[in-house]
């Protein structure tokens, strides 16, 4: 196992250029022109390094304990200072700035969101993702960004294992399967045979996906609900049965 260097001088002012970078991250101007992003907490510091993931920056609270054997080298930092750029508000003990990585759309099995607005909704579909396909989720316009501290946070390290590739409708290639709520075949009944590459593609909760993606969709679907239940599913959520219900299919149709 490779040993990393010790710990170096502990930053006890609120000046430290380490922490006024980290308090920037949370402004996604700052990790547009930067390139960098932030992530906190030791189980996503962890799934970094898991994924070769090496931190530019690592700062760890005075007051929470030894770091791991085998973790990156690490900057100690007094506990409050640590508290007062922690994108959680207090208790933090460990943040790390990492280079973003995007990846290319490919990959027999992958997913496209259309105005995806919420950071919590896109870090889960990429744990969905991560869990359930080969390829990664491409992100169309109107989407959160996936650098955000909140989508990281959802993704549960998920996004270095798998990160997020960019691209829009006309990018798109292979056979398309669109969920939509006004889709008269429920996905659980489709028999259409999936050709891989096959792209899952889902749309913002109330606006849905736009016409050119449902007009070259190989297959329109809907997620059908019980009588009397709500009207529509959270899209992550609706993201996660998808991927699912596609999964199984492109898995028995060999």
């Amino acid at each position: 196992m490779h040993e990393f260097p010790p710990a170096s001088q502990m930053i006890t002012s609120p000046d430290n250029t380490q922490l006024k970078l980290i308090r920037k991250l949370q402004r996604k101007k700052e990790r547009d022109q930067s390139g960098l992003f932030s992530a906190e907490g030791e189980d996503l510091i962890a799934a970094a390094h898991a994924a070769g993931w090496e931190p530019e920056t690592l700062l760890r609270s005075a007051a929470g304990g030894p770091a791991p054997q085998g973790s990156p080298p690490h900057t100690d930092v007094e506990p409050a200072l640590l508290d007062r750029v922690s994108s959680l508000g207090s208790g933090s003990r460990v943040i790390g700035v990492y280079r973003r990585r995007w990846s290319e759309a490919a990959g027999d099995l992958a997913v496209y969101l259309h105005g995806m607005a919420d950071p919590g909704n896109v870090g889960t579909v990429i744990r969905a993702a991560h869990g359930f396909c080969d390829g990664p989720v491409i992100l169309g316009p109107g989407c959160a960004d996936p650098w955000s501290p909140k989508a990281v946070r959802a993704s549960m390290g998920s996004i270095f294992h798998r990160p997020p590739a960019r691209g829009d409708a006309a990018s798109l290639a292979g056979t398309l399967v669109a969920l939509d709520g006004e889709a008269t075949t429920a996905l659980t009944h489709a028999t259409d045979k999936l050709t891989p590459p096959v792209v899952l593609c889902i749309g913002a909760e109330r606006e849905g996906l736009p016409a050119d993606v449902l007009s070259r969709a190989a297959l329109r679907a809907s997620i059908p609900l019980r009588a009397g239940g709500p009207e529509s599913l959270n899209a992550a959520m609706a993201a996660a049965i998808g991927l699912y219900e596609v999964a199984n299919r492109m898995a028995a149709d060999g």
